[in-house]
């Protein structure tokens, strides 16, 4: 795994340096969208609404839409003013029970490992939350933005996981919340009932996402009934063509220095040696794409 943000955790005088890891992975099969005609890839592009000219990332800015329509720009330096106080550090602020937490709040989830120097700390600091029972509610700036958090342990490793502020949380409100329902003791108990002939422990091995199986299983059948287009403005390997026409360049002068050297019909046989070469590593290399298994997205 690849960390992707280095910082400290604090909390009294315990400063604990940590690489934090992205804890989780989805693995969908990635589908893009095509031209159904054609099989051409659909791109998006980044068009301005007002002159209809297609916008180069450079000449991309920020800003806040305001009701009427107007904007407020934002430029790199106005946002580099505002406080992230937290940046590079996990500022612990309380310790809490972990079942006084709503798991609606939980967001992202990071493992954190020790720098050597931390170690010692950081597996205090484990030990600690564990036989207290309780987390660590901490604020953290991940990406450009601060956020709250919450610390845990999970197979001896510290865990990091954002959590939405509590006013990102919805409230529901339905028209059945305000309406009497009767509930009679027969209809509780029966339902109790069922619920207990189907509890027992979670065991998350026992899951399998059955559509991404049979996804796979649908392209790789695909694939094999070579049922497959070529876009047609899908361009061939130019380092491929270019080496075949600069191999044709090499016989064609050795066959003009053929009578000119003895050695001239030695050239013209290594030169199309080489060509043939390079036009069989084409076709592998056509055949290759063609035989492509389909792979699950990983994030990145």
């Amino acid at each position: 795994m690849r960390s992707m943000w280095k910082g400290t955790i604090g909390y009294g005088q315990a400063a604990i340096p940590v690489k934090a890891y992205t804890a989780t992975e989805e693995h969908d099969i990635e589908l893009h969208q095509l031209h159904a005609t054609d099989g051409g890839r659909i791109r998006q592009k980044r068009v301005c609404e007002v002159d209809g000219e297609e916008v180069p990332f450079a000449e991309v800015a920020r800003g806040y839409e305001m009701p009427a329509g107007d904007v407020v720009m934002l430029t790199d330096e106005d946002l580099a003013t505002l406080p992230l106080a937290t940046t590079r550090l996990i500022d612990v602020r309380a310790f809490v029970p972990l079942e006084q937490i709503d798991p609606i709040s939980f967001a992202k989830s990071y493992y954190l490992e020790p720098e050597p120097a931390g170690i010692k700390p950081y597996v205090l600091l484990s030990e600690a939350l564990q036989q207290s029972g309780r987390a660590a509610v901490v604020k953290v700036a991940l990406r450009a933005r601060e956020s709250l958090g919450v610390l845990r342990v999970r197979d001896q490793v510290l865990l990091l996981t954002t959590m939405l502020w509590p006013d990102e949380i919805r409230v529901p409100d339905f028209p059945f919340l305000h309406e009497d329902v009767d509930l009679v003791g027969p209809e509780v108990h029966a339902a109790v009932e069922a619920i207990e002939q189907l509890s027992g422990s979670f065991v998350p091995a026992q899951y399998t996402d059955r559509y991404r199986e049979a996804l796979e299983d649908l392209i790789e059948a695909k694939i094999e009934g070579r049922q497959i287009v070529r876009p047609a403005a899908v361009e061939e390997d130019t380092t491929v063509e270019d080496l075949i026409s600069a191999l044709q360049a090499s016989v064609d002068a050795a066959m003009r220095a053929r009578a000119e050297s003895p050695n001239g019909k030695d050239a013209v046989g290594k030169a199309r040696s080489a060509a043939r070469k390079a036009a069989t590593a084409k076709d592998e290399a056509a055949k290759a794409a063609g035989k492509s298994r389909p792979r699950s997205r990983s994030p990145r």
